[in-house]
This record gives structure tokens, C-alpha cells and sequence, in this order.
């Protein structure tokens, strides 16, 4: 199995992260998730597409890639967006972590959660939070808590069910074991 190497991202990668989007929201779709995503690829939808030249260019983006091809994506941001409590702590937060479809299995997601981790204990920061979808079954969530995050607020964002979850750097447990 070939090795997860990290580079920055930027306006450059919107492509390869619309194209993850795509893969997620088809792959939700066929396994009956249509409320974390909605049903349409998201670069059929020019809000999103937006959205997402947004995110690649906001100088916050790291893709990890494997034999040279993009394989998943973490935006590590200095706070939460603006439906999710502030802390009154440095932070990195991750405003997006996603992994290409035809990685799933190879522990890309674990990995960019390490890097995240990794990343915080570097700049001095203790804590590293994020959020997701916690309808349908609840399996986003066991994910997370599988790598290691801990449950701490729930939120409703326009009727969009989120758990924000949060990992300290210095707590010694055994991080992104999944």
C-alpha cells in the first residue's frame, strides 16, 4: 500500500474537491443518505461550486495524495464557522474532511485526522475540534468518536442536525485508530 503524503492546497484543487463532493453525495445517495447533502452533485449547483472555489483558495486547505493523486482533503481553520460555539482557547478546526471515493478503505481520513493533530502540536495548540451530520444512523458520528474525539455540543442549523466533537492534543490516547 502506497504511502499518504500532504501538500497545501489552493484555487487550483477546487476541482479535485468538487469532484470528492460528487463522489460523497453519490455514494450517501445509493446508501439512502439524502438529507446530509442533498441529492444533486454539487457541481451541478453554482452556490456550491462557489462554495467550494472558496474553500480551496482560502489558504486553509492540506490534500492528501496518494501515488501522486488527490485522495482526500482537511481544512484546518483557526475557529468554527458560525453556527458552532466559539472557545475561549486557540484551536484548529476542520472545516472540511473529505476523501475521494476510490480511496475509501485506505485509511486517508484517519490519516488527515493525524496530520491535524500532528499540525496542532506543532503550532502550540492543545485542541482540535469538528462537527458533522449526526441524522440517519449516527454512523458519522461513531466515526469520529472511533478517532478518538469526544461528543460535546449539538446543533441545529437550519434544520441540518450537527455534533461537534473536540480532541485534545496532549491527552495521550491513541488518536485516529480507525
Amino acid at each position: 500500500m502506497s504511502e499518504v503524503e500532504f501538500r497545501p492546497g489552493g484555487e487550483q484543487d477546487a476541482k479535485y474537491l468538487l469532484d470528492m463532493f460528487d463522489g460523497a453525495v453519490a455514494w450517501m445517495n445509493a446508501r439512502g443518505n439524502t438529507q446530509q447533502w442533498g441529492t444533486e452533485p454539487w457541481s451541478a449547483v453554482p452556490k456550491r461550486v462557489e462554495r467550494v472555489r472558496g474553500m480551496a483558495a482560502g489558504g486553509n486547505l492540506v490534500l492528501a495524495e496518494i501515488d501522486g493523486e488527490p485522495a482526500g482533503a482537511i481544512i484546518l481553520d483557526p475557529g468554527p464557522p458560525e453556527h458552532v460555539p466559539t472557545v475561549d482557547e486557540p484551536e484548529i478546526y476542520l472545516g472540511l474532511l473529505i476523501t475521494a471515493r476510490g480511496f475509501t478503505g485506505r485509511q486517508v481520513g484517519a490519516e488527515l485526522i493525524r496530520y491535524a493533530l500532528g499540525e496542532a502540536a506543532e503550532r502550540g495548540i492543545d485542541l482540535v475540534r469538528v462537527d458533522c451530520y449526526a441524522g440517519g444512523d449516527g454512523s458519522l458520528v461513531r466515526y469520529y468518536e472511533r478517532q478518538g474525539f469526544r461528543k460535546t455540543v449539538t446543533f441545529d442549523y437550519h434544520g441540518w442536525p450537527g455534533q461537534v466533537f473536540e480532541q485534545r492534543v496532549g491527552d495521550g490516547r491513541d488518536r485516529a485508530a480507525g
